[in-house]
């Protein structure tokens, strides 16, 4: 069944097919090849982890992310990260990395970053003489700091298969996210410094700039209220996940006042739209899993890995490698969702913490996004910037070396994972 089930589901994926729909095709073939089994149970494989209660956070977290940065508060995200970082070499490039790691608080969601401050900085990026690819690279890399800053919808994917804890997990990626971003901080600072770029020379209007961190504080207290309602059990995920959406009502409708019944719809319908991909990839994901477990798949895998390799340094070495292969041809979540069931239990058998593995998989699985050659935040940058894929990766080479560094910490120096 196993071997029916991957050779229909690379088959699919060669040809462009959806993952979510690649993976469901895959195991309803894998099952049909077998008489043991009746359809019967497929149906309950595929409608089983749909009912699990957390993952009602994830629509009620993009829907607060999306009516945040709907209205005004995205341009001023914007204004406020000119002005801090905006003097600086590099600065203008630097505004991409600010806001993707204030976005992040919002959002969570690696490609709506992309798209919704790529729309905006890079053409004024372009304009103001930085080269596209340059921006373009920059947008498709510090967009996946939004998956770490929580809340983050892979991070609680990842718990999912693991059962560890999401407040933990939200907790543990705010170090990773704030190294990556540093990094790419200094990747746009040496860049411009060496190549020219230019910065904005007029001194700072720090008025201006108090008055724009005003306006913008009450929508980046929300990863705050986040952070401390997990961490002193105020309530569950779920239910803070509601809380957000309540929130960000208020402060569009009564700060902001810029809160419309239309962009609630629009909000509600794309929060809709979102969670019912992920739920086509947990259920396909789900069936896959269980395939895999009836014929001993992880049990071969984990006798094959302790065969081979003898230390955990070489299990998280193997792990890395794997994932980084997966990354380049599978979209994060299906990649955490399919690798999660195998890593897991490997992790456990080696003593490897879940927090680090699942901080790392995400770390890991990001620097997928934007490397070719199905990276998706490669591809709209690329779009956005109006350049090639092969300019925009040339580009993106000194970004891929700082994720590396990063992905190498988070694995071996497990005290980069904050615990709480």
């Amino acid at each position: 069944m196993s071997l029916i089930m991957v050779i229909v589901f690379a088959f699919l994926l060669a040809i462009s097919y959806p993952v979510a729909h690649a993976l469901v095709v895959g195991s309803t073939l894998g099952i049909l090849s077998s008489d043991r089994i009746p359809m019967f149970a497929v149906i309950q494989q595929l409608m089983a982890p749909s009912q699990s209660f957390p993952l009602i956070a994830i629509p009620f977290f993009v829907m607060s992310g999306e009516l945040m940065m709907s209205g005004k508060l995205g341009k001023h995200l914007i204004d406020f990260a000119t002005d801090l970082v905006g003097r600086f070499r590099g600065g203008h490039a630097q505004v991409s990395v600010l806001g993707s790691t204030l976005f992040g608080g919002v959002s969570g969601s690696a490609v709506a970053d992309a798209t919704a401050l790529g729309a905006i900085l890079v053409p004024w990026q372009k304009k103001l003489g930085y080269p596209g690819a340059f921006c373009g690279a920059t947008i498709a890399a510090a967009s996946t700091i939004d998956i770490l800053i929580p809340p983050s919808i892979p991070l609680i994917l990842y718990s999912l298969v693991s059962n560890a804890s999401i407040g933990g997990l939200f907790y543990a990626g705010i170090v990773p996210g704030l190294l990556l971003a540093a990094g790419f901080l200094a990747v746009c600072n040496i860049s411009a410094r060496l190549r020219g770029f230019p910065y904005e020379k007029n001194p700072v209007d720090w008025g201006q700039m108090a008055k724009r961190g005003f306006y913008a504080l009450p929508a980046l207290m929300l990863p705050v209220f986040v952070l401390v309602g997990l961490r002193f059990g105020f309530a569950t995920p779920t239910e803070i996940s509601t809380f957000a959406v309540v929130y960000s009502i208020i402060v569009s409708g009564v700060i902001y006042r810029d809160m419309t019944w239309e962009r609630i719809s629009k909000s509600l319908v794309f929060a809709g739209a979102a969670t019912g991909v992920v739920l086509l990839l947990i259920m396909g994901s789900s069936c896959a899993g269980w395939i895999m477990t009836l014929e001993q798949i992880p049990e071969r895998f984990i006798a094959w890995a302790q065969g081979s390799f003898n230390t955990q340094a070489g299990i998280l070495a193997l792990m890395n490698l794997l994932m980084l292969v997966a990354g380049m041809f599978i979209d994060l979540p299906a990649a955490i969702l399919l690798l999660g069931p195998l890593f897991v239990p490997l992790a456990n058998a080696y003593h490897i913490d879940l927090i680090q593995l699942g901080v790392m998989m995400v770390v890991n699985l990001a620097i997928g996004l934007y490397s070719p050659p199905v990276g998706t935040t490669l591809f709209i940058g690329s779009m956005l910037a109006k350049a090639s894929i092969g300019q925009t990766v040339k580009e993106l080479l000194p970004f891929y070396g700082v994720g590396l560094i990063v992905l190498g910490l988070m694995t071996y120096v497990p005290a980069f994972t904050l615990r709480f």
